[in-house]
């Protein structure tokens, strides 16, 4: 990497770190592939203010428009499949989601990096706002393939979010029931659709940056170092997990992209799609952020980033599961027993408080 280039990424990452709260999202993706041949994609989706996500059930047919930043009206399309997801502030956009030919679209923060492209007066017929790009894939796309390409037939411009009040920055992860990932993004006004060979996603830097920074981590293993020997000497480890001494352990986007790297691929393997799905949710359970523990300040006030909820979903089996953080019950939706011929798009709450089991009385 170049001088400028390195000192370019710096002050990105240094304008992200001390950005207001809203630009503080912390979310981390990952993929499990199974014995059975199930691939499984999770992610978690932190923010510092409630987002008001709830589960969408959006059927087939279903007529959307697009947003442009003159106000005129975007892209049009029609979904053609039925997709499950999370959306939020109650719209009818998945910000994560899955649908019945197993294509899997996950919104992520990008903040310091996104850059959307350059709006012409006569572009706005297939114009999008950054939030609404992974519904139209979803909607119309079957795979990865298609993904990519309809990607590359619709332009992302700078529009701004009325629940947020400023054009959020972000970035995709795009993976189907063939085990193909890879990753949009808007950098410099141009569509960057670099592959995904991990199936990993978290934050800004660019995704190239990321994986570039895990050649600062080849001295990883999941084996214990051996003992080490000076003169007369004898040096130990302190219990299990000395080849991991070192990993990143903070909440930022390169550390955790580290981590779930590590985690994801030294996960031993599963059998079952079932199995893959618990997988990841335990997986996930080391990226999850109580509140309190990543703080920053918007507007003069203090705020905390949390996770909000994680969703995981099995791409073969087209089942989409979630959890929240006033509820880690894990839930589940069958989009094979899903009526996606409905007329208008179907709302799932999300809320609902924690139930804990009284077993005081069960003893034999």
């Amino acid at each position: 990497m170049k001088a400028n280039s390195r000192v370019a990424v710096l002050l990105a990452v240094l304008m992200y770190a001390t950005a207001g709260n809203w630009f503080a999202s912390a979310c981390t993706g990952i993929t499990i592939k199974t014995k059975d041949g199930a691939v499984v994609f999770g992610r978690t989706l932190e923010f510092a203010v409630d987002l008001q996500s709830n589960i969408i059930i959006v059927p087939r047919r279903i007529d959307y428009v697009g947003t442009t930043p003159t106000g005129k009206e975007g892209r049009r399309w029609t979904t053609k499949y039925g997709v499950v997801g999370m959306n939020a502030f109650n719209l009818p956009v998945l910000v994560d989601g899955l649908n019945e030919k197993g294509l899997q679209i996950g919104l992520f923060y990008f903040p310091g990096f996104a850059k959307y492209q350059a709006i012409k007066a006569d572009d706005a017929g297939k114009t999008l706002a950054p939030w609404e790009l992974g519904t139209l894939l979803l909607g119309t796309c079957a795979d990865v393939t298609e993904a990519v390409v309809a990607a590359r037939d619709v332009r992302v411009g700078n529009v701004v979010q009325k629940d947020m009040g400023f054009v959020p920055p972000v970035h995709y992860i795009v993976s189907d029931a063939g085990g193909n990932s890879v990753v949009l993004e808007h950098i410099a006004g141009e569509l960057k659709i670099p592959k995904n060979p991990l199936g990993v996603m978290s934050n800004s830097p660019s995704f190239d940056w990321h994986m570039t920074n895990l050649s600062n981590y080849v001295n990883q293993t999941v084996s214990n170092v051996p003992k080490l020997k000076i003169g007369k000497m004898e040096l130990k480890g302190f219990g299990q997990g000395s080849g991991m001494l070192g990993l990143p352990g903070d909440f930022t986007p390169p550390s955790r992209f580290v981590r779930a790297v590590a985690f994801s691929k030294s996960a031993l393997p599963v059998d079952t799609a079932r199995a893959g799905v618990l997988q990841a949710f335990h997986i996930l359970n080391q990226f999850d952020i109580p509140k309190g523990a990543a703080r920053g300040v918007d507007n003069g006030k203090q705020v905390a980033d949390y996770t909000l909820w994680t969703s995981v979903s099995d791409l073969k089996n087209r089942r989409y599961y979630f959890r929240t953080y006033e509820n880690s019950r894990i839930r589940m939706i069958d989009l094979m027993a899903v009526k996606f011929d409905a007329s208008k798009i179907g709302t799932i709450s999300t809320r609902g408080q924690e139930e804990i089991e009284d077993v005081s009385g069960q003893a034999k």
